[in-house]
């Protein structure tokens, strides 16, 4: 914001009324100065209507009359007024439209406290009207939809009153989709309706729990997410000497569910809403479900309340995770954390209930406690021994077992944080790294040349002895003749019966194959890695000039050690080499799995080449297109700030983006470099790794805090890709509207998703869907053209999709 003095601006043979209207000023005054404000970095639009404020253009009648002096109390009163005005006249984004929705349930939900607990919720706060079309139209952000539209024939005063008479029907609201095949798993689903009430009791009860839950909880809260959560991990936890996660289970069944009711009890008191939730646990549609599946990813199978019940049902364990970390950490009075020590009179306090009860965990002396939550994922840290670690986590899994009944893997290892081994967490590793400082870098960077120095020498070496072998068995087999091998096969063989109807010129062909089985047989290459290794190593090196040979491993050898006693003498001469460097946590992308899923999908064959995708040749080249431009932008977008990502931005150049070119150059059948030139501009949307990281930064910095709010874009910012193949196109004789919740377009093709993978709780951040349930496999749904690159690129998920539309 700059500050520019009124009469310098308005010199000029211009009016004062065209320069406001040319410029992005807003007028106030301080201190009995008038100034024009300028602001950078907006949109136009946005600060044209500033210009035009009755009440500025009464503070400027009045300053021109001279009828008296304002206040700066009074001035910035107007600059307030000002801003809150244009932000009202600025078109809302679609988070913040969601935050304004639940702000305005919230209101309803405050009036409902009383004596300590809220009562009447049912009734009084999501049986209304208005909050049940304030849900509805979260439901329609979520997907993308113009909440402007009422397209979906939903009576909502018929709701209210089934609600506040009780005769809602929860079961004729839902639908079941059944696998094929033995196992015959059933997914429960919410129509429309139940999943309007649905949402409607996850933002009442999100208002109720908000203030109450622990900062290590980051699963499905506002500010916090799957970045707070590895942010905490590698920035918050200090030098840690053990870690470990644990894996729990359990599907919600009625033990379950009482102790949700009474944990819930606490807080509320309403059994209208209690039996609203016991109704939806006998409809089989609540899903809520410990372990299974990552959460948070977008799948159809998480339901609405699922996260919002798991983190109430999992704050308990939350408030005895503090008492347990006071239980270790409390032992040792002069435990110093960073430059500050801790002087608290409670934990001296416990520290002397501690001592006097039970001398014997002296050895705890010095221990600090770390956790981490999202959701049904566990990480803990421990600073100490690993006996500590150890009881720590003895007195975990008993506490999630006895009193929360959940089935914890109690035989999860528990792992030194300086190890070789990485830890899995929210699909991404985590491990500990030293930091070197810059003298080490540059005693270091010697050994990298002459490494690389040796090592393309050796390439050079391999190259051509390779190519020695190769002409001397082009020159070997063209000398061979026939006669003089036909009697080392036998007869009697089929390929011998077969060799008289080959082509001309191709009759010897396997005798030639059969000399080379012979002849790799007496030279015992069982052991050999591939066809070059043996012409290298047993055709060309003999044949060189025993001289050459050994002054070339002599080289080699020479190399290899000077770089270990250059770098151990530099080492030893710098001062406090060892103290100079420093131990960081680092985030790993999951490299590897997402290899494998680059195999899975058919982007790549075993071997890392790039292949054409076929279940995609059919669909537009803009849909193809978005389909790849998907699976970078979310690599970019989880995988960004990972230490490895310069691995990743190697698959996207020869793997992600070769594979498009070459899907559609498939699908017309022309040459790659056609393709190129063709859509050389379509291509773009597939970002380079830099271009797309300056717009992500660009967009951090310019959007407001709604949008990078985890919570609000819970299951859509870390959705994964599915694969779609076109089934048929939509005619006038069967007509298909789009299956997103509140879109009224039609559809003009139908779909079929793919179920491509099913991983193990835990699993991997690939950029593709984990988990999608089984019963949704070969499922059709029809989409409009935009929901279907919503769907791609990521701006919804599979939970916007109504999978009961298909008739």
């Amino acid at each position: 914001m700059w500050l520019v003095g009124l009469p310098r601006i308005c010199k000029g043979s211009l009016p004062r009324s065209r320069i406001l209207q040319n410029m992005n000023l807003v007028r106030i005054k301080l201190f009995g100065i008038s100034y024009m404000v300028i602001e950078t970095g907006r949109p136009l639009e946005r600060f044209k209507a500033c210009a035009d404020y009755s009440t500025l253009a009464e503070v400027n009648d009045n300053i021109e009359k001279g009828t008296g002096k304002m206040t700066l109390a009074k001035d910035l009163a107007f600059v307030v007024e000002e801003s809150s005005k244009a932000d009202e006249r600025r078109a809302k984004s679609r988070m913040e439209l969601k935050r304004f929705l639940e702000l305005r349930i919230k209101k309803r939900v405050k009036e409902q406290y009383f004596n300590g607990k809220f009562k009447d919720l049912m009734k009084k706060v999501i049986a209304n009207r208005e909050t049940l079309r304030d849900a509805y139209n979260c439901i329609q952000i979520n997907a993308n939809v113009d909440i402007t539209l009422d397209n979906d024939n939903i009576s909502f005063e018929c709701m209210e009153k089934e609600l506040s008479g009780g005769c809602f029907d929860v079961g004729g609201n839902t639908f079941s989709i059944a696998t094929k095949g033995a196992r015959n798993e059933i997914l429960v689903l919410p129509k429309l309706k139940l999943k309007v009430v649905q949402e409607a009791i996850r933002i009442v009860l999100e208002v109720v729990y908000r203030p109450y839950f622990s900062k290590i909880s980051h699963g499905c809260r506002s500010g916090r997410g799957h970045h707070s959560a590895l942010k905490y991990i590698s920035k918050d936890i200090s030098n840690p000497d053990w870690w470990f996660t644990l894996i729990v289970n359990r599907k919600l069944d009625a033990c379950i569910l009482d102790k949700l009711f009474s944990i819930m009890g606490e807080k509320i008191q309403d059994p209208c809403l209690f039996d609203m939730i016991q109704g939806m646990f006998d409809a089989q549609v609540l899903n809520m479900d410990f372990g299974g599946y990552l959460k948070g990813h977008g799948l159809p199978q998480e339901g609405v309340l699922s996260p919002i019940l798991m983190n109430i049902y999992l704050d308990v364990f939350d408030h005895e995770l503090h008492r347990l970390s006071m239980k270790y950490e409390a032992l040792n009075p002069d435990v110093h954390f960073g430059k500050e020590q801790l002087h608290s009179k409670l934990r001296s306090w416990f520290r002397r209930q501690l001592k006097g009860n039970d001398i014997k965990n002296s050895s705890k002396e010095g221990s600090r406690i770390h956790c981490c939550r999202f959701m049904d994922e566990l990480f803990f840290a421990v600073s100490g021994s690993k006996d500590v670690a150890i009881d720590f986590k003895s007195d975990v899994v008993n506490y999630l077992h006895n009193c929360l009944h959940l089935n914890v893997d109690s035989e999860a290892e528990i792992l030194p944080s300086a190890g070789p081994r990485a830890i899995c967490f929210l699909g991404a590793l985590i491990r500990r790294t030293v930091k070197e400082s810059p003298a080490i870098r540059a005693a270091h960077k010697l050994k990298e040349k002459v490494k690389l120095f040796a090592s393309q020498k050796q390439d050079a070496w391999d190259v051509g002895t390779v190519r020695i072998g190769k002409k001397w068995l082009a020159h070997g087999l063209r000398k061979v003749k026939e006669s003089e091998i036909k009697h080392l096969a036998d007869s009697s063989s089929l390929l011998n019966q077969i060799s008289c109807f080959r082509k001309a010129g191709m009759e010897t062909d396997h005798w030639y194959k059969f000399l080379l089985k012979v002849w790799m047989k007496d030279i015992k290459t069982k052991a050999a890695e591939s066809e070059e290794f043996v012409l290298s190593k047993y055709v060309a090196e003999p044949a060189v000039p025993q001289e050459l040979r050994e002054s070339f491993y002599e080289f080699q050898k020479r190399a290899e050690e000077y770089v270990k006693s250059e770098t151990a003498m530099t080492l030893a001469l710098l001062p406090n080499s060892s103290s100079s460097s420093e131990t960081i946590t680092e985030i790993i992308a999951p490299v590897n799995a997402i290899k494998k899923r680059l195999l899975r999908y058919g982007l790549s064959t075993s071997q890392g080449y790039s292949r054409v995708i076929t279940q995609l040749i059919l669909q537009d080249d803009i849909q193809i297109i978005d389909w790849f431009s998907g699976i970078v932008c979310r690599w970019l977008r989880w995988f960004s700030d990972c230490q490895n990502f310069a691995e990743l931005e190697i698959i996207i150049r020869n793997q992600v983006r070769k594979s498009c070119i070459r899907t559609l150059a498939a699908k017309y059948r022309v040459h790659e470099s056609a393709i190129e030139k063709r859509f050389d501009s379509e291509l773009s949307k597939i970002p380079s790794t830099q271009e797309e990281e300056q717009e992500i930064e660009h967009e951090k910095s310019h959007s407001l805090a709604f949008d990078n709010d985890e919570a609000l874009m819970y299951g859509i910012s870390y959705s994964g890709l599915c694969l779609l193949s076109l089934t048929r196109m939509v005619s006038q004789s069967r007509p298909c509207s789009c299956f997103v919740m509140g879109c009224p377009a039609a559809a003009p093709s139908v779909y079929t998703i793919h179920v491509m993978e099913r991983q193990k709780f835990p699993g991997w951040k690939t950029g593709f869907s984990t988990c999608i349930h089984p019963s949704l496999n070969k499922r059709r749904i029809g989409l409009c053209k935009q929901h279907l690159r919503d769907l791609y690129v990521g701006q919804i998920s599979l939970q916007s999709i109504d999978f009961s539309s298909w008739k």
